[in-house]
């Protein structure tokens, strides 16, 4: 089948309705062994030290996997993809752009994914189908995101990377479900697990292997993956257009900071960790989330692929003995 690259969560329905196979370029990123030497290996071809690790992770990735097309979110989601399209350009790798709305309108955004699924020849009854095929899949990862934050039978690190793959299901949708189907049985066995010290993670994916088995040996859990939740659209949704609608990460940070504080209060959290890249302009947020949250956050950055560091782990131990010290 047609494979279509995608730099962030699009409308998947209209990919899959169009008898294509959406592919993750992060995902499949940060999941290459050679992943630091990928980035090596893009600024070898010209792309600047100082420019965030997954752009250039994403750009190698879909060089060196053959993807001819690819999909780039240039409204709400990183500002350097509209030129990492063009960079794509001159390597024969077609682009095909997406954009949120920034008013974040209904018709705005139902006109913007009509464009998009006239690329792939159907139209969007024809992805709402498939969308309604896939209310399964997505009612199981919500179950599993309750088994995170309600049961304490799912960690943080297992919730982050079940709820992220949910961009493109793995490249296959039915053994993806089969695959959860697994999971959510031999978890739903487990003991509770310790949860002391219960925290939210909100921003983008981490660069980091480590983050969640580092803050659980310090006696922290997980209970809250903000944006790998919004990946994977479990909320309710009449239509299509409704659920990218509901989908708050390519929106403002007031409208995403509702559905947030809604979460932190359901999950009993005691203390915010903020994540952005280094180099990324989303560092800027952290100011915001200050402003709107009552919690104690923290906000961390990083560049490239790997293991935190001593440095960050020593910020790790003090914020968490300060929720300690007030629980």
């Amino acid at each position: 089948m047609r494979t279509i690259g995608i730099t962030t969560t699009v409308p998947v329905e209209i990919i899959l309705a169009g008898k294509a196979l959406p592919r993750d370029l992060n995902n499949l990123f940060i999941t290459r062994p050679d992943r630091e030497e990928m980035i090596s290996r893009a600024e070898s071809f010209g792309f600047p030290h100082n420019l965030c690790s997954w752009i250039k992770g994403v750009f190698q990735a879909a060089v060196e996997s053959g993807i001819r097309e690819v999909v780039g979110v240039t409204r709400g989601d990183c500002s350097s993809t509209e030129k990492l399209l063009e960079v794509y350009a001159t390597v024969g790798i077609k682009q095909i752009p997406f954009a949120f709305p920034a008013g974040r309108g209904r018709q705005e955004l139902k006109k913007e994914m009509e464009r998009f699924a006239r690329h792939f020849c159907v139209s969007l009854s024809q992805a709402e189908k498939v969308r309604q095929g896939l209310s399964g899949v997505r009612k199981k990862l919500a179950a599993l995101d309750r088994m995170t934050w309600e049961t304490g039978q799912v960690s943080g690190g297992e919730n982050h990377l079940w709820l992220v793959s949910a961009s493109d299901f793995n490249q296959d949708p039915g053994n993806y479900e089969k695959e959860l189907n697994l999971f959510l049985a031999e978890a739903s066995g487990r003991e509770a697990m310790p949860q002391k010290i219960r925290l939210a993670y909100l921003g983008v994916p981490p660069v980091y292997e480590d983050l969640y088995q580092s803050l659980e040996r310090l006696g922290a859990r997980v209970v809250y993956n903000e944006v790998q939740r919004e990946f994977a659209m479990v909320k309710p949704a009449k239509d299509l257009v409704d659920q990218y609608l509901n989908y708050t990460y390519p929106y403002d940070i007031f409208f995403r900071g509702r559905e947030i504080k809604k979460q932190l209060k359901k999950r009993n959290v005691h203390g915010i960790i903020h994540y952005a890249q280094t180099f990324c302009h989303r560092q800027i947020e952290g100011i915001v989330l200050r402003k709107i949250f009552d919690l104690p956050l923290l906000s961390i950055e990083g560049d490239c692929p790997g293991p935190i560091d001593q440095r960050l782990r020593t910020r790790l131990e003090a914020f968490l003995e300060m929720l300690r010290d007030g629980t």
